[in-house]
């Protein structure tokens, strides 16, 4: 599982001494282009196939700069996973996002409210220089399973018995080798990624797997086998469950957070968004801030 925060201000100029390369809404509509950054090589949202960039993110991009009147450029970015660092000040990041510090907008950032309005002890906003904003996604954890060797999951607790496969590194692997004092971390088989623990699946290496819906959806409509089931299980003592996914531009261009949201909620309230995902075989829940 990819936590996005660890890239958002540097791509979208955190830092003081690229702050003036930040482009204006006028500046971006007369110059034609929409600069989007997206996360490399993670599908079902942003990813490439045979050359070709596809993914819900992608295409939601491509739907926003056509909606403004501009041509969509990707900048694909790595998927941080550190979520507690929120501005990559450090030479190392700087030195390895230099060239995608001209994003306009990057999607698929976690819409948190408390933490965009999270202020340091003398009273000031700690993310001042980010604007997130367009909730399009509610995301949340998933176990997919495979009917022929685990009749169903009524609880994690099956996983002390059954094996399961997760990312590395991961949220869910963090918390399947923790809950219940660790009965289950005997059972939980480590991937580099949420394709390869399919695979095992597939293979008869675990029963299960875990991670966020949108993967697993992902995986379960390209497997294509009706004996791969979503379980509907609860996940006990487990903090943050589900959020919602937006997207941020630097706290100068508000203009084009404006227009990028008048744009989304049209398509969000005509469909056009449940179809993008339904593209893809993923589930679409309506964020809570179009349901009225």
């Amino acid at each position: 599982m990819r936590l996005f925060t660890l890239l958002i201000s540097a791509l979208l100029l955190c830092c003081q001494a690229v702050q003036a390369q930040v482009r204006t809404y006028d500046e971006m509509i007369a110059a034609g282009e929409l600069k989007v950054a997206v996360y490399k090589d993670f599908a079902p949202y942003s990813f490439e196939d045979a050359g070709q960039a596809r993914g819900v993110d992608v295409d939601l991009a491509a739907a926003l700069a056509k909606a403004l009147g501009v041509r969509l450029t990707l900048m694909w970015a790595p998927a941080g996973e550190n979520s507690t660092t929120t501005c990559a000040t450090t030479s190392g990041a700087s030195s390895q996002l230099h060239d995608l510090q001209l994003a306009d907008l990057m999607m698929r950032v976690p819409y948190d409210q408390d933490y965009a309005r999270k202020r340091n002890r003398l009273g000031e906003l700690e993310n001042s220089h980010v604007v997130m904003f367009g909730p399009y996604q509610n995301e949340q954890w998933q176990v997919a399973y495979d009917r022929r060797r685990l009749d169903k999951v009524a609880s994690v607790a099956v996983f002390e018995q059954h094996p399961i496969g997760v990312e590395v590194d991961s949220v869910p692997s963090f918390y399947l080798t923790s809950v219940f004092n660790g009965m289950l971390a005997g059972k939980t088989h480590h991937y580099p990624g949420v394709p390869q623990a399919f695979a095992a699946m597939k293979a008869g290496e675990v029963d299960a797997v875990m991670a966020m819906r949108g993967e697993i959806d992902w995986q379960v409509h390209a497997a294509a086998d009706p004996q791969v089931a979503l379980a509907e299980n609860a996940y006990p003592n487990m903090g943050k469950q589900r959020w919602e996914i937006g997207m941020a531009v630097h706290e100068s261009n508000r203009q084009l957070a404006y227009a990028v949201e008048e744009a989304l909620e049209g398509m969000i309230r005509d469909g056009s968004v449940k179809a993008l995902y339904a593209r893809y075989g993923l589930r679409y829940d309506v964020p809570e801030m179009y349901q009225q």
